[in-house]
């Protein structure tokens, strides 16, 4: 393979990438826009068992089937790096057979435990309603995620992209509609009218997750019909005669996916064990159901909701490192391997720093132009706890990093000690410091940490790589303080002029600019880097129109 077939698959692997990153991030902000109308109807109460509802179904998930995509993608580009494309499109039928008994099973499962998982596990009984609401969803996104894994092991995130978007949209109209209109019908009700409506809300706010899914398959089902020549004709190109049996496929899909299962499951559980952690030893210190479930909503539906947006940069770039690592790991391109993991980090970090300086520097006036009120709960979670999206953005990525080297145990093992440490401050936190909501941004923040530090030093001893980090952190960081500086001038300087709002809103662009020109003058990405970035033909261009570079 020449250079220039090789500089063609590297643009093509942060292209695929950025794709999927940009429509991450416009699914994140379509649903950080529908959650302020939603919040609205909901209160922090209504939010709180909302989330309670959120957390069970999103590990009933991730034990069910969220792994497939990740799972599917590996090992339909390991089979394609050989040459096998028949083998490729074997896995993806029996895949979808395994999504479809496992998905099937556990939300049938879900809708008939509600009661027990919502009011024996998380003392939020209320939650059961929405929890029967996302059952079905959890069969929809199995079969999603098949298609998902397909497509991206094909080396397209398109279909993907394309899918999120709708589901993101048809997710927001429904959940606010839905929403409201249980609302009203939960006050209508002849006794616990207040607490009907909210979790009638909730539940009318997950029935835009279930409608939203649907329609994301819905849309991936039309491409994989409109794709299915292309499939046809890659089989016939296939003249390897390497065909698995279908015992072969089975035991390497489970083999693939329960360590993903795993590693993701118990790397994403912790939301769940923090939060029935949160209500048990809450309910034990004297405080109401209602009380706590105020407390998580503002953690839930302020603060994480607006940190999710940037680390969905790292988790997009994660389904894309994997397929494209695993294929230069299975043809034997180790320079490749190792590029495409230095990329992959410098890409993240690019992203995820200047995010979590804006938060930081921004947090009030955001939460106050979002919500058209204050919180003060969520404005200290967020100027502290902002760090949370460079250090989820990193151990996300080089979760991935490490499955796609095929490492698929250490994940596991990392997240196995980083959860029960977290777990242990938690308890600290809550039952000796009583710092409440506040021991779970800690602790979270530890816990990511902790995931990065143990995958770092794995990743260097199990590749090989060596972590370059003056261009990968330490410039980011300078031209995101530069930046930093700049919107607290804006900030203060401005207040007073034209008003918070219209000041934070013209900080926003201003923010952008002065990152980027900081960047690039520092010397943190040069004109090759750079075209390897969403629109990079137009950043270079801009940038040499203005002479910073």
């Amino acid at each position: 393979m020449d250079n220039n077939q090789k500089k063609r698959k590297q643009s093509n692997f942060i292209i695929q990438g950025s794709i999927l990153a940009i429509a991450s991030i416009v699914v994140r902000v379509i649903g950080m826009l529908y959650r302020v109308p939603l919040t609205n109807i909901l209160g922090n109460e209504g939010n709180g068992i909302y989330s309670n509802a959120y957390e069970i179904y999103s590990i009933l998930l991730l034990i069910s089937s969220y792994s497939l995509p990740l799972a599917v993608s590996k090992l339909v580009s390991a089979t394609i790096a050989k040459g096998q494309y028949r083998n490729a499109y074997r896995y993806f039928k029996r895949a979808f057979l395994f999504a479809f008994i496992v998905g099937a099973s556990v939300g049938i499962l879900t809708y008939f435990c509600a009661d027990f998982f919502a009011g024996t596990l998380l003392k939020s009984p209320l939650s059961a309603y929405a929890l029967r609401v996302l059952a079905p969803c959890i069969f929809i996104v199995a079969i999603l995620g098949v298609f998902r894994g397909y497509f991206q092991g094909l080396g397209t995130t398109i279909p993907t992209a394309v899918s999120q978007i709708v589901e993101g949209i048809v997710n927001a109209v429904v959940s606010v509609v839905a929403a409201k209109i249980l609302f009203d019908i939960g006050l209508k009700s002849v006794e616990r009218a207040d607490e009907l409506s909210v979790a009638y809300a909730a539940a009318g706010g997950t029935l835009g997750t279930t409608m939203g899914a649907l329609s994301g398959l819905v849309i991936l089902i039309f491409i994989f019909w409109m794709y299915h020549r292309v499939v046809k004709r890659s089989l016939k190109r296939d003249k390897t005669g390497v065909l698995d049996s279908n015992g072969e496929i089975y035991k390497l899909l489970l083999v693939t996916i329960i360590p993903v299962i795993l590693s993701t499951a118990v790397y994403n559980i912790s939301n769940v064990i923090d939060q029935g952690i949160f209500n048990n030893l809450l309910l034990g210190q004297g405080y109401t159901s209602r009380q706590y479930n105020t407390m998580w909503g503002s953690f839930s539906g302020r603060y994480r909701l607006l940190t999710n947006v940037p680390i969905a940069i790292a988790s997009a770039l994660s389904v894309s490192a994997i397929p494209s690592i695993t294929a230069a790991r299975v043809s034997g391109d180790r320079n490749g391997m190792l590029q495409k993991i230095q990329d992959s980090v410098r890409f993240t970090m690019v992203l995820t720093i200047p995010c979590a300086v804006g938060l930081t520097v921004l947090a009030g006036p955001i939460l106050r132009l979002l919500w058209h009120s204050g919180n003060e709960e969520a404005e200290i979670m967020l100027t502290v706890g902002s760090i949370s999206v460079v250090l989820y953005g990193l151990s996300t990525l080089t979760n991935g990093i490490l499955q796609g080297i095929d490492r698929m145990r250490i994940p596991v093992r990392n997240a196995l000690i980083s959860l029960i440490l977290h777990l242990i401050l938690l308890v600290v936190l809550l039952q000796i410091f009583k710092t409440g909501i506040y021991a779970v941004v800690f602790s979270n923040i530890f816990f990511a940490a902790l995931m990065c530090f143990l995958n770092g030093t794995a990743i260097r001893k199990e590749s090989g790589y060596r972590q370059e980090l003056k261009k990968t952190f330490i410039l980011p960081a300078l031209a995101s303080l530069i930046m930093g500086v700049i919107l607290l001038a804006i900030r203060f300087g401005l207040n007073g002029l034209i008003g918070e709002k219209p000041a934070t809103v013209l900080a926003l662009p201003v923010a952008a600019v002065s990152y980027f020109i900081s960047l690039i003058k520092l010397g943190g990405v040069n004109e090759e880097e750079l075209k390897r970035f969403p629109k990079g033909a137009i950043l270079v261009k801009t940038a040499k129109k203005l002479h910073l570079m």
